[in-house]
């Protein structure tokens, strides 16, 4: 299989210095990618700015804003049998980026914020007979939200995972089927974890996607 995997956080500037994101560090998307490679797979790797290097093998695109990750993903999508978002994509930016460096003023400041594009939600409207794994890190009514997900998306299955995966090594996740009951659950090592997502994947794809090839 060719795999299209996302991976890391977005940035969204404020001025041309300060940036909103968030912590992600791409373990879980590089682990994934490195399974898929260990198990023969071609892999696409769209990721944002982290401190890891690309495992040997994959063909990397670098991005930094949400725009740039919808943009290399939703290219690559069609060249691949499917796709696991594994990104922590920023859900807000800000309305306007100002140039140079915004000022202190002396008291508080308002930022007008608006939602990023959906890149998964992009991904899941033109999967036609692609599969799509999508990744929902959730803090409370987490299957609930993860099962909305899911369906709004146009996911063949959800990640469901915890704040606490952020940064770390390890991780425990349920895989959810649109039924919203888990099917799988795995805990510990990153990369064990992806070792064994990418097993089941491999023999529990929809009849449509084993025709890729």
């Amino acid at each position: 299989m060719r795999i299209l995997i996302t991976a890391g956080p977005t940035r969204e500037y404020i001025d041309d210095v300060r940036y909103l994101s968030n912590a992600s560090s791409g373990r879980m998307g590089y682990a994934l990618a490195q399974a898929a490679l260990t198990q023969g797979h071609q892999v696409v790797l769209v990721s944002g700015p982290v401190d890891l290097k690309p495992p040997e093998g994959c063909e990397f695109h670098s991005v930094e804003t949400t725009d740039e990750m919808r943009d290399a993903s939703v290219a690559h999508f069609p060249d691949c049998d499917g796709v696991i978002a594994a990104a922590a994509v920023s859900d807000y930016k800000p309305r306007e980026r100002v140039e140079g460096k915004l000022a202190k003023t002396g008291g508080p400041i308002s930022i007008d914020m608006i939602e990023t594009d959906d890149v998964l939600a992009q991904l899941g409207a033109a999967k036609g007979s692609r599969w799509v794994v999508g990744f929902a890190l959730e803090s409370q009514n987490a299957r609930e939200n993860a099962l909305q997900k899911l369906r709004a998306k146009n996911c063949n299955w959800i990640v469901l995972n915890h704040p606490t995966a952020i940064g770390s090594l390890d991780n425990q996740i349920e895989l959810i089927d649109d039924t919203g009951h888990p099917i799988m659950k795995w805990a510990g090592a990153k990369q064990d974890i992806s070792n064994q997502l990418i097993q089941w994947l491999e023999t529990n794809l929809p009849d449509s996607s084993r025709d890729l090839g």
